[in-house]
């Protein structure tokens, strides 16, 4: 087939995305017959492959997570804990940083994202963990073993978390060679550490007590069934 490759650059503050999007729509503006097709190469087509592969990778590592969560806890429940109240406020967190400072959400960026999960997943481990075992060991009920938790875990969970922003604030805010590559990498770690950290000492607490309580549930359900009396026929 005859083909024509036709170059653009990128002016100042315009993202890829937005440089594809006019790229389409003048295409599609034009009426061409159906015989001529049209495509990205170089980096237009990197990006739009990266693009198209950031859910699955983001579904892939949350699915890669609740297995490890939930081999060591040797629970289905416990796992679904700590990310429902972990990963919303820490993606929320790096998106707001982003937008504030107007950058893209690259794939560096992403890889900020998959970093940030791993570190603020660590609030909620401490606090169940703790909770876990003081139910196991003395006896506790979920609303007092998760509150002697958070007690026992809050000056852990503040002193990594501060440490995790400090290291990552050189990125965020450093100059020089290649730093517009390291940034949206430290601004999405900071950004999503700085929100999920307000929000995790308070949400996980929440929502383990809820997730056991319907626990509790599921398991007077089951016992009721397995003690109802059976009906004979006459």
């Amino acid at each position: 087939f005859a083909s024509s490759t036709i170059s653009f650059n990128l002016p100042p503050g315009i993202a890829m995305s937005k440089a594809t999007r006019a790229v389409e729509s003048a295409f599609a503006r034009l009426g061409v017959p159906s015989n001529v097709r049209g495509s990205f190469q170089g980096t237009a087509k990197l990006f739009q492959g990266s693009v198209n592969t950031m859910p699955l990778l983001i579904g892939a590592a949350i699915v890669a997570m609740y297995l490890v969560l939930g081999i060591l806890y040797e629970s289905t429940l416990h796992p679904i804990t700590i990310l429902l109240s972990t990963i919303p406020s820490a993606g929320v967190g790096a998106l707001l940083a982003l937008l504030a400072l107007r950058f893209d959400f690259t794939l560096i960026a992403l890889i900020g994202v998959f970093l940030l999960l791993g570190l603020v997943k660590k609030n909620a481990i401490m606090m169940i963990d703790v909770a876990l075992e003081l139910e196991r060991t003395q006896g506790l009920d979920s609303r007092a073993a998760i509150l002697e938790a958070c007690l026992r875990r809050f000056r852990p969970i503040m002193m990594t978390t501060v440490a995790a922003l400090a290291g990552a604030l050189p990125l965020a805010f450093g100059h020089g060679d290649g730093a517009e590559l390291r940034q949206p990498l430290g601004i999405a770690i900071v950004g999503g550490l700085a929100l999920s950290q307000l929000l995790t000492l308070f949400t996980t607490p929440v929502v383990y007590l809820y997730l056991d309580r319907l626990r509790l549930w599921v398991l007077s359900r089951r016992r009721g069934r397995r003690d109802a009396p059976v009906l004979e026929p006459a």
